[in-house]
């Protein structure tokens, strides 16, 4: 993005986000795909994934529906995918030869797919998570934490703040209870 932004080519160009190269870049797929959308960027998903531990982009195809359903949720909160989509940029495993196996391996990543948008969709519904989010971060909506987010303070105003008022009460992020959360949807 910083390259498309320091050429004036980002009304030009919208990026097509992998999940096995954000993996390797030590980011996950759902960040990778956050960034993007926030910069007005994302155009298209490669459908696959990879092995973290091989350190190489292995191009598989995607099962694990907590990484599908991150991906759907991110494309559902941003509206649809408009001019892209999902596409395929995946290939089946050495030990998968036979004919078949590629009929399996895309079946099973439309599934993967479709199973995230679904779960994805009932997340967004029961807006439980939402809810969470908005409590957690609602000293954003007023104060010091709007001018913060809009830009207008920068580390002077913050060290004021701080010295005038102290330290801000610290909040459970509550990281257990949102994965189980999310594993009540799946």
């Amino acid at each position: 993005m910083n390259f498309l932004r320091e050429h004036n080519l980002m009304e030009h160009f919208k990026l097509n986000l992998e999940t096995n190269h954000a993996t390797l870049a030590g980011h996950s797929m759902r960040h990778e795909m956050q960034v993007a959308i926030a910069a007005n960027a994302l155009g298209s998903v490669d459908a696959n994934t990879g092995d973290t531990l091989i350190g190489w982009d292995t191009d598989q195809f995607p099962t694990n529906i907590y990484l599908t359903t991150e991906i759907m949720l991110e494309v559902l909160r941003m509206g649809g995918l408009t001019t892209g989509g999902l596409n395929f940029d995946a290939k089946c495993r050495r030990e998968s030869f036979e004919p078949v196996d590629l009929f399996h391996a895309h079946i099973g990543g439309m599934d993967a797919f479709a199973r995230g948008l679904k779960v994805a969709h009932a997340m967004i519904e029961d807006g439980r998570i939402n809810t969470f989010i908005k409590q957690r971060y609602a000293t954003y909506d007023t104060g010091i934490g709007a001018k913060i987010e809009k830009g207008e303070v920068g580390f002077e105003e913050l060290e004021a703040h701080v010295l005038a008022n102290g330290e801000p009460l610290l909040g459970s992020g509550r990281q257990e209870m949102l994965e189980n959360l999310v594993n009540e949807y799946l």
